[in-house]
């Protein structure tokens, strides 16, 4: 009777570690706020590292693998991954994560996507049919993937809904709380122009206030030529920009070079948390350390 009872003890205990839900994300950002929302209750996977860039990922034979054994694949969307997502979910021959089927969630569904083209033109440099799919970087963004998350995540797993809107009823709370000190902290600095390398912080620049509208590469995905940074800098000296971002992934020498001409700052940013040192805590830390850099440079180059 007591190995009967041990025995039956075993596979309860294997049946609870089995029971979490099984989530992979797609990049970090994602990653970091499923975290918030699925808690214990998940085991997650993060595919691409924070320091790649998003648009080209390095698909590893062992992602297929993830992908086969996941209950839940969730991605940005807006075509963010389209260069290597879907064929590692052709190749994982996972019906569950089906584009449709509840376990395929499409981030990008309840945002308002910026920069959607009114017709596709090669010629104007690697941009998405749906809009720029780099929303994520915005708090308000924010909440509504944290809502479409904590959705699928109590679909998939309904006995562990109470648990999801639990959390994500404490993770609204603190991003909302957050939200409103870092707006009082860039609302000085609203309207000022700000220099990118890449066109990814739209969503961040309207959140905020910010003017983000010139940029290292000519073109989205062209790399800099001499002729467009020449012009790139006569228009900073112009609108007195005196601060350039750029994502880790991205070449900074290029932005030092810039800024030598013009006497800006570079400050190095990321979307994902992780992604530089400072942002490993998390989706609202992640935000708490862009924020305060961003402040501190444009206070000094006034």
């Amino acid at each position: 009777m007591k190995k009967l009872l041990l025995g039956t003890l075993g596979a309860l205990l294997a049946f609870g570690a089995q029971a979490k839900l099984n989530v992979v994300a797609t990049t970090a950002d994602l990653a970091a706020i499923a975290r918030e929302i699925g808690g214990d209750k998940i085991t997650l996977t993060t595919l691409a590292k924070p320091t790649e860039d998003p648009h080209f990922v390095d698909a590893k034979p062992s992602f297929i693998v993830k992908l086969n054994h996941a209950d839940v694949v969730i991605e940005g969307g807006a075509e963010l991954e389209i260069g290597w997502l879907p064929a590692l979910l052709g190749q994982s021959r996972n019906e569950k994560l089906a584009a449709g089927a509840p376990g395929h969630v499409n981030c990008s569904a309840g945002v308002q996507l910026l920069d959607v083209p009114e017709k596709l033109d090669r010629s104007r440099g690697d941009i998405h049919a749906a809009g720029n799919p780099h929303f994520p970087i915005s708090p308000s963004n924010g909440r509504i993937i944290a809502q479409t998350i904590a959705a699928a995540l109590a679909e998939n797993d309904p006995p562990g809904a109470a648990a999801y809107r639990a959390n994500l009823k404490t993770f609204l709370a603190a991003l909302d709380a957050k939200r409103a000190e870092w707006q009082q902290t860039l609302a000085p600095f609203r309207g000022r122009s700000v220099v990118a390398y890449h066109d990814s912080w739209p969503y961040f620049a309207r959140e905020f206030g910010l003017k983000i509208e010139l940029f290292l590469e000519p073109k989205p995905g062209i790399p800099p030529t001499p002729s467009h940074l020449a012009e790139v800098i006569t228009k900073m000296k112009a609108e007195q920009a005196r601060v350039i971002i750029v994502d880790a992934y991205l070449n900074r020498r290029t932005a030092e070079t810039v800024a030598r001409e013009t006497g800006a700052a570079v400050v190095p940013v990321t979307q994902f948390p992780g992604g530089i040192k400072g942002t490993e805590g998390g989706y609202i830390q992640l935000l708490d350390q862009l924020v305060s850099s961003l402040a501190a440079a444009l206070a000094e180059k006034k």
